[in-house]
């Protein structure tokens, strides 16, 4: 069976839009050196600062882990203080959603308030078996929500702010 075609040949020459304009460097012009500012003191030390990206589950491993070392050092320090383990949450909480990758942002307000948990088993008051630390864990996250809010809250404000940035650079 014979094919016809349905297309009438090209010989090999084809049609192109116009080309653009070449950019002024392209053409040899020189554009005015900008003037650039230095960078302020508190932005060249961040940038000296290591900055891994963890996925979801190394993020969650790292708070839990970093939470659970503090418990056990604010047991050791401070005589099981659930004020100094709070304030030492907010950073780690910051710190972790910072060091997210983009991918896995959604995950930093339910990781944080996991290893919350996780941290406070050394730091809760142990008295009378596992049900005593049971116990002494559930008063302490009750008597702490205010730590476990703000850490949340911190960890999701950064991650929103990430997301915002990430969206509007995308757009561009």
């Amino acid at each position: 069976m014979e094919h016809y075609r349905t297309r009438p040949p090209h010989n090999g020459t084809r049609r192109t839009a116009p080309a653009a304009p070449l950019p002024a460097q392209a053409r040899g012009e020189r554009r005015p050196p900008v003037a650039r500012r230095p960078p302020p003191p508190v932005v060249r030390t961040l940038r000296r600062l290591p900055n891994p990206r963890l996925t979801g589950l190394g993020g969650g491993l790292f708070c839990m882990a970093l939470m659970f070392l503090l418990g056990c050092l604010d047991a050791l320090l401070f005589g099981s203080s659930l004020t100094a383990y709070g304030v030492l949450f907010v950073p780690v909480s910051v710190l972790t959603a910072v060091w997210l990758r983009r991918g896995d942002l959604l995950t930093a307000p339910i990781i944080v308030p996991i290893a919350f948990a996780t941290g406070l088993v050394p730091v809760a008051d142990s008295s009378g078996g596992t049900s005593g630390r049971l116990m002494g864990l559930f008063t302490a996250l009750a008597t702490q929500a205010g730590w476990l809010y703000a850490g949340t809250l911190a960890a999701g404000l950064v991650a929103l702010v990430r997301r915002i940035r990430l969206v509007r650079r995308r757009s561009r």
